[in-house]
C-alpha cells in the first residue's frame, strides 16, 4: 500500500504544513508546482528531501489560484487549463531533475481535483497536457472519476486513492470540508479505517453503508488539526497489520 501526502505548499514567508514530520511517514509526496502553492525554492527543497529519503515525487497540480490556495473552481477554457497543467509539470520536473529526482506521477489539487471527478471537459484538458508532456506518466485520483477514466482511455497507468480521515457519503463521494464531521480527528478511529481499507478494501459511509473501495494509495492529510497524529497512527497500524508499504509508482 502506498501512503501519499501533499507537501511543498509553503511559499515566500508563508509556511504551511508539517513537511519535516510527514516525510518519514509516506512513500509518495505530491509536491505543489507553484500555481496554487509552492515557489521555486520550496519546490527545490521538497524534491531534494524526497530524493534523499527515497520518497517518490508527484506533480500536485492545481488551478492558478495562489490567493485562494487552489480551492476555488475556475471556469478555464481547454487551452488555458492545458497550458497551466503543462507549465506546472515542466516546472516541477525541471526542479526535480536538478536534484536527481523525477516526477513519477500526477495528482490534482483542491477544486481542480473535485471538478474533474465529474467534469469531462476539464478532465480532458488535464489529461491532454499530461500526455503531451509524458504519455506514460501515471495518474493518481479519485476512484470512478472522469479524470481516471479519460487517463485510462489515453493509455496512462491509473491508480486510485482513499481517505481514511474523510467522511464519505453512501454514493462514495466525499463529504465537503465545509460540513461538520467531514474530517475525522480521532487518530485511533482513522488508523482503524486505514487498516480496513488496506486489508478489506472497504470503508463505512456516514449512514453506516459499507462502501467497497480498493485503493492503491491512502492519502494522509498534513495540514488539518490533529493530522500529524492521525498520519503517525495510520503508518504504525498498517505496519502492525503486516501491510507492506511501497509507492505505486
Amino acid at each position: 500500500m502506498d501512503l501519499n501526502t501533499d507537501l511543498g505548499e509553503s511559499f515566500g514567508t508563508w509556511t504551511k504544513g508539517a513537511d519535516a514530520v510527514m516525510f518519514p511517514l509516506v512513500t509518495s509526496a505530491s509536491v505543489a508546482c507553484g500555481m496554487h502553492a509552492g515557489d521555486p525554492v520550496t519546490m527545490l527543497d521538497t524534491c531534494r528531501a524526497a530524493y534523499e529519503l527515497d520518497v517518490n515525487v508527484g506533480a500536485h497540480i492545481g488551478y492558478p489560484d495562489l490567493a485562494g490556495f487552489g480551492l476555488r473552481s475556475l471556469d478555464m477554457t481547454f487551452d488555458d487549463l492545458f497550458g497551466a497543467v503543462l507549465y506546472q509539470l515542466g516546472a516541477l520536473d525541471g526542479v526535480a531533475h536538478a536534484v536527481g529526482a523525477s516526477v513519477d506521477y500526477v495528482k490534482l489539487h483542491g477544486a481542480l481535483y473535485d471538478r474533474t471527478v465529474h467534469d469531462g471537459e476539464q478532465a480532458s484538458a488535464v489529461i491532454a497536457a499530461i500526455q503531451a508532456y509524458d504519455p506514460g506518466l501515471p495518474v493518481l485520483g479519485f476512484p470512478g472519476s472522469a479524470l481516471l477514466e479519460i487517463a485510462k482511455e489515453a493509455g496512462h497507468p491509473v491508480f486510485s486513492e482513499a481517505f481514511a480521515d474523510r467522511a464519505y457519503f453512501p454514493d462514495g463521494t466525499l463529504v465537503p470540508r465545509t460540513e461538520a464531521g467531514a474530517v475525522m480527528l480521532d487518530a485511533g478511529q482513522v488508523a482503524e479505517r486505514a487498516v480496513r481499507l488496506a486489508m478489506k478494501g472497504e470503508i463505512e459511509a456516514v449512514d453506516g453503508t459499507v462502501l467497497r473501495i480498493e485503493p492503491q494509495s491512502l492519502c494522509l492529510q498534513g495540514d488539518t488539526p490533529g493530522s500529524v497524529a492521525a498520519a503517525t497512527a495510520i503508518r504504525a497500524a498498517l505496519e502492525a497489520a503486516g501491510v507492506e508499504l511501497e509507492s505505486f509508482a
